[in-house]
């Protein structure tokens, strides 16, 4: 049977903080927190946009508010829980991010979280 890989990704210092086994990417606790299209947009489990896949294997996105601004897509049904690797290679060699880039997983990452927390979930009151 050809499993699909887990993939680490990684923030710009290095440090492993999600993984992907696509389309959907996961914390380092195995939980479901977000997925990648094909064309490698980055949405959380809310279907609300984060940023895009870079080749070294960051989440990246541009400081500016209208990448935010895209419509909800809706999310692919929840997977299940991912046991994690106890071991990732060491992250690529990265090049700096321009000043108007974000390393979601670094900067943000609070945008990423699993179903059951998160600012934008909605109260059950």
């Amino acid at each position: 049977m050809n499993q699909i890989p887990i993939i680490p990704l990684y923030t710009s210092r290095g440090d492993v903080e999600a993984f992907l086994r696509y389309p959907y990417l996961y914390n380092r606790m195995g939980e479901w927190i977000g997925w990648v299209t094909p064309d490698r947009q980055v949405y959380s489990v809310l279907g609300v946009y984060v940023g895009e896949l870079t080749n070294e294997r960051r989440i990246i996105r541009r400081r500016s508010v209208d990448d935010l601004n895209l419509p909800r897509k809706t999310p692919p049904p929840p997977p299940p829980r991912l046991t994690i690797p106890a071991n990732a290679p060491l992250a690529p060699l990265m090049g700096d991010l321009p000043f108007g880039v974000i390393d979601v997983l670094a900067e943000e990452p609070e945008r990423l979280h699993p179903l059951d927390s998160g600012d934008l979930k909605e109260d059950l009151e």
